[in-house]
């Protein structure tokens, strides 16, 4: 197998590409307007809250973790559909584990902002009370 030489151009088509499935995603995968909702208010309860860099890091991965699963499922749901377009059990187990592990994503996202953001707003309202 030869092996390719390091080429810019074929790194910033790479940028390209990236781009463009993440256009695909926000323009046909309904969920993941969901998921990019929830990261501006966490993002924006971010800095309001003036969380730590730890803290920072823990969301900052979170969001990742969920965006990146959004995206890897719905690659396997596009294939799925592309390969099996009919109903399918066997398509169907697929499909459900991917949707399982973007579920599992989420929640364990949502478990991490309770960790960071509870503590702060406890605190936020205590100081009202």
């Amino acid at each position: 197998m030869k092996q390719q030489r390091f080429s810019v151009i074929k790194r910033i088509r790479s940028f390209v590409y990236a781009f463009n499935g993440l256009n695909i995603l926000i323009k046909e995968e309904h969920n993941s307007r969901i998921h990019f909702l929830a990261t501006i208010v966490v993002l924006i309860a971010s800095i309001v809250l003036k969380i730590s860099i730890f803290e920072w890091i823990a969301i900052v991965f979170a969001i990742g973790f969920v965006i990146s699963l959004e995206i890897v499922n719905s690659a396997i749901e596009n294939i799925a559909d592309f390969i099996s377009p009919e109903k399918d059990e066997k398509i169907k187990k697929i499909k459900d584990l991917a949707a399982a592990a973007v579920f599992i994503s989420a929640v364990t996202a949502f478990v991490i902002g309770l960790i960071v953001f509870l503590p702060k707003i406890f605190e936020l309202l205590s100081s009202y009370f």
